[in-house]
């Protein structure tokens, strides 16, 4: 079965950064599409970014842009998300998922995704 493992999670304050890595299955990377999503508690799962398998596209939520960027080390299978300037409204479960089709322009949604990662904890706060 393909795995997913996030880790990086933490605490950090205001306007303050973390970089969250998710490493997975040897080869995934190559043939999937890879997006990183946030929960709140009590709220939805959001669709924050996602790379397609070559890495030459991504996209991003508009709550994000400007803030994350995502990446990926197909060699290190190993995906990133750089997170900037992070706010307490970022606090979040964070989970990386993979699927088998990039959507271009298109909002990022779970639906889209077959695996998951267990989630890493974000705490944004003073």
């Amino acid at each position: 079965q393909l795995q997913l493992v996030e880790s990086g999670g933490g605490w950090v304050q205001p306007g303050g950064s973390l970089k969250l890595s998710c490493t997975t299955s040897t080869d995934t990377l190559n043939r999937y599409v890879i997006a990183w999503f946030r929960q709140a508690p009590g709220k939805g799962r959001e669709g924050i970014s996602a790379i397609s398998s070559t890495g030459t596209s991504t996209n991003y939520a508009d709550s994000v842009r400007g803030r994350f960027t995502i990446s990926k080390d197909n060699a290190k299978n190993t995906a990133y998300l750089q997170m900037n300037s992070l706010n307490p409204e970022d606090t979040a479960v964070y989970f990386c998922a993979a699927g088998r089709t990039y959507y271009s322009g298109s909002f990022i949604t779970p639906e889209d995704y077959d695996y998951w990662g267990q989630g890493t904890q974000v705490t944004v706060s003073s």
